[in-house]
């Protein structure tokens, strides 16, 4: 008897990592955490200070005070009294995701969706000529199937009336020699 070696953990992971989807992924990643540093920086550069020109100097540093009025170190810029809410953090970083999600969606996403959904009605448009050919092919075939069995049982004809030169034609036959 042959016993069937399993394969080792190393092997595994070497086919997991030779798969197209994980590489992709790496690259999706890398080119994600670049793309995030050039939304951080639309944010921190132009965002901000737009924000800046209507109230504070930057948008992260709007707050409110969950406990009473704060007080903050006028050297550091750091609480000394109350609890503060920096809603104004929130806010940057929910604009930075939505920056970021819209470039991906409408330079990735759409474009790609497009691309595919193109490939499938080529795919579909070429299939259903394909089909159309089998399709025809196959009843050319059941004709020819219904023609032998009334042929075969000497019956009533259950196919397409017969020609009037082939075969279970009426009338005068060619001699036949």
């Amino acid at each position: 008897m042959s016993e069937k070696k399993e394969p080792s953990l190393l092997d595994g992971f070497k086919a997991f990592l030779m798969r197209g989807n994980v590489i992709d992924l790496a690259v999706a990643v890398v080119i994600g955490a670049a793309f995030t540093k050039i939304v951080n920086s639309v944010v921190e550069g132009i965002i901000n200070p737009l924000v800046g020109a209507i109230g504070t100097q930057d948008l992260n540093r709007y707050s409110s005070c969950l406990d009473g009025p704060c007080s903050y170190n006028q050297e550091t810029g750091e609480v000394v009294k109350g609890i503060p809410i920096m809603w104004g953090n929130v806010l940057s970083a929910t604009l930075s995701f939505l920056i970021t999600a819209a470039v991906v969606y409408f330079l990735m996403v759409l474009p790609m969706a497009k691309y595919l959904a193109r490939q499938a009605a080529r795919k579909a448009e070429k299939e259903g000529v394909a089909e159309t050919l089998e399709v025809s092919e196959l009843e050319v075939l059941k004709e020819i199937r219904d023609e032998l069995v009334a042929q075969r049982s000497g019956t009533g004809n259950t196919g397409p009336a017969p020609r009037e030169d082939g075969p279970g034609a009426t009338g005068p036959q060619p001699p036949q020699g």
